[in-house]
């Protein structure tokens, strides 16, 4: 299948055939800006799907934090680090999209860029780049990483997000946070900038409100 310049080619997953298609100028925050698989909805046998998937939202929300606050050392802190970020934002993603309708909307509707968190944090802002260079910023979801940025810098609101996620659609996957909740010295070594509670609450702060309401005691998980 061909349209436009893409390329495509049809999957089977149990009774539904999908026509993938591949556009090789869309960004993923997973690999660089090149993307080999769509990260847009593909159709299906049955009429267009709805993707589900958040990784393309948790990827570029972690790489924006670590962008923002880079590790201390070399490239096994930069490791440690980036995966600190990326805990942090899985919890703080489930817990704003914790059902797959939910993850479908913020898919379909995208999820609002970094410009804002660009200018909080003093960041470059994505004009200055070519384009390739900073389109992954567009998956960047500025409450997810709001919430990331209070998971990291406050422990106990970190354990209580995590207990939040039990019962949930994503409690399915067995997932382990332990980076998040319980760092050692080599994990807080290379993420002291990540962890500063200084340096994160002005990005923290922006929708903390809303975290602190959304981890109330017998508040249900629904964006």
């Amino acid at each position: 299948m061909s349209a436009g310049g893409a390329s495509g080619f049809s999957r089977r997953v149990g009774h539904v055939t999908y026509d993938l298609v591949r556009t090789p100028s869309r960004p993923c925050p997973a690999r660089g800006y090149r993307c080999e698989e769509p990260l847009y909805p593909p159709r299906t046998s049955d009429g267009p799907a709805v993707l589900t998937d958040l990784s393309p939202l948790i990827a570029a929300t972690a790489r924006w934090l670590t962008v923002a606050y880079p590790p201390c050392g070399g490239a096994l802190a930069s490791a440690l680090c980036e995966a600190q970020a990326r805990q942090a934002v899985t919890v703080a993603a489930w817990l704003r999209y914790p059902t797959a309708i939910d993850a479908g909307l913020v898919t379909m509707a995208g999820p609002g860029g970094a410009a804002r968190l660009d200018w909080i944090a003093g960041a470059e802002r994505a004009g200055e780049h070519p384009a390739e260079d900073w389109a992954w910023r567009t998956w960047v979801d500025e409450v997810v990483a709001s919430w990331a940025a209070a998971l990291l810098t406050d422990p106990e609101l970190a354990e209580l997000a995590v207990a939040a996620l039990a019962g949930s659609e994503h409690a399915a996957t067995p997932t382990e946070f332990r980076r998040l909740l319980t760092p050692d010295d080599g994990d807080r070594g290379a993420a002291a900038l990540l962890r500063h509670p200084d340096l994160l609450w002005p990005v923290a702060e922006l929708h903390h409100d809303q975290l602190v309401d959304r981890l109330a005691p017998g508040e249900t998980l629904a964006a």
